[in-house]
């Protein structure tokens, strides 16, 4: 278990790498909605990659900036948390993927998500910090903001979205983004084993 804590963000970058490909290789038109949304999966993979290898010192940079913590390696934000975190949002994108007609308003709680780690990469971790870049925040820009994009525009003129798909899926949307600290705050112990990599911690 404990090799898949400080790995499973190297299984979801080789994972979102191969699903980029079969979709290629599927020669799936590029803006057909499945495209989109399993674009839209492949894309938390390699954000999450930029947050936890590569810089990958967004744990350390969460724990200080957010929470001034004395224990960034560890509190609030620990690798089983971060776990528990991301694994959850493999399993939103991935049913908003399978599903995707069949469930415009789960796509729309994907894509909020998407929304609000592009505000907060982009804006809130950068002023709390007072930096110019965190990482994640390359593929919130790159990838996040033109798919969410893009979703909404293609949904609304294909006429595929209906207003209970909205009044259903904000709301999840709103929730699932404040379920990240919560979960946080839950899981959080100053004597915790499960402590992240030095690399890991700036």
């Amino acid at each position: 278990m404990d090799i898949w804590r400080k790995h499973w963000y190297d299984v979801g970058a080789v994972i979102a790498v191969l699903t980029l490909v079969l979709l290629f290789i599927s020669k799936t038109d590029l803006y057909r909605f499945d495209f989109l949304m399993w674009g839209s999966f492949a894309s938390v993979l390699l954000h999450q990659f930029e947050e936890y290898r590569y810089p990958g010192y967004f744990p350390g940079m969460f724990n200080k900036v957010m929470f001034n913590s004395d224990l960034p390696d560890r509190f609030p934000l620990n690798t089983q948390s971060s776990l528990i975190i991301n694994m959850g949002g493999w399993g939103l994108y991935f049913l908003a993927a399978l599903l995707a007609q069949k469930a415009i308003w789960l796509c729309i709680v994907s894509m909020l998500v998407s929304v609000g780690n592009f505000v907060i990469h982009t804006f809130v971790f950068n002023i709390k910090g007072k930096t110019f870049y965190n990482p994640g925040m390359v593929t919130s820009i790159l990838l996040f903001l033109p798919i969410t994009g893009y979703f909404f525009y293609y949904v609304t003129s294909e006429k595929m979205v209906t207003l209970n798909d909205f009044l259903i899926g904000i709301p999840i949307g709103m929730i699932a983004n404040a379920l990240v600290i919560k979960l946080v705050n839950h899981y959080k112990n100053t004597e915790t084993p499960y402590v992240f990599e030095k690399r890991q911690v700036r």
